[in-house]
């Protein structure tokens, strides 16, 4: 896709090409596909999370293949127990590896991660949810965040940036969002309930990311939703990039829940800073 600021850099991943992530050569930052992997169906083939009924040996030979094609080991790897809220962890070196060969080894429920060293791999799992990846050059953090409808109703993003704010001493003009691949508008029809939701976090002055579909259902663009939070959280508008990628319409390429009727793999967000 033209502008679209995921380029493929081979079939297993895609990496973030716009400045600053692309511009600066010891970040590492992008989002895995289906493709290319040793998994079969529903997982088929390159499967990343161990939570969905996958075998271990083929997620962790995907992860394997993932961490040797963009230069992570898996001893740099750190994975959070995604439970779709919106508490934010800050790891460090000592955290390197949890989550990497076994689930259960997680550096805890967190929805978001974030760090200021090098040689750490943040990694989170996805296949419709929005992944958020954050950077903030001049003080070198790095952060990911996993917005499903629930995380973006309790403004996941926006709390990792007044993290930063608040905690880090980070100006919000000088972070970068990237809005990864993601279920679109036109496909992602939701009810009352998930209006209501977001009812309660869009800021007055904006007109809402949603029309009507049906009686009681609308179509949510939550890939917008998620660039008014981040730009109410004071990330500014030109700071934010959104990939054009739909993962329910483009099965090829991208595992999806809701095309898959809730039994598929995950493809995986990333972003490091390389010490070497």
């Amino acid at each position: 896709m033209k502008n679209d600021p995921f380029l493929r850099q081979e079939e297993s991943h895609f990496l973030l090409k716009e400045a600053p992530f692309g511009e600066n050569a010891h970040v590492t930052a992008g989002m895995t596909t289906r493709l290319n992997g040793v998994g079969n169906a529903p997982y088929d083939t390159l499967n990343m999370a161990f939570h969905v009924g996958d075998e271990s040996d083929a997620v962790l030979a995907n992860r394997e293949r993932v961490a040797k094609a963009i230069g992570f080991p898996l001893t740099e790897w750190v994975a959070a127990e995604q439970v779709h809220k919106a508490d934010i962890v800050k790891v460090s070196k000592q955290d390197k590896g949890k989550g990497a060969w076994k689930r259960e080894e997680s550096v805890g429920n967190f929805d978001g991660m974030y760090t200021s060293e090098k040689g750490v791999l943040l990694v989170s799992f996805y296949a419709d949810c929005v992944p958020l990846i954050f950077f903030a050059p001049k003080q070198e953090y790095v952060g990911v965040a996993h917005a499903g409808w629930k995380g973006t109703s309790l403004n996941i993003g926006g709390a990792l940036v007044t993290k930063w704010i608040e905690r880090e001493g980070i100006n919000p003009e000088g972070i970068y969002a990237a809005i990864g691949p993601s279920i679109s508008e036109e496909v992602y029809e939701v009810d009352e309930h998930v209006i209501e939701q977001m009812e309660q976090v869009l800021p007055e002055e904006k007109p809402p990311p949603w029309t009507k579909s049906r009686p009681n259902h609308w179509l949510l663009d939550v890939k917008e939703m998620n660039r008014i939070l981040l730009n109410s959280a004071g990330v500014p508008l030109s700071n934010i990039f959104k990939s054009s990628h739909c993962t329910y319409s483009e099965p090829e390429t991208f595992f999806s829940h809701r095309q898959s009727d809730g039994t598929t793999g995950r493809m995986m967000a990333f972003i490091g800073i390389n010490e070497r």
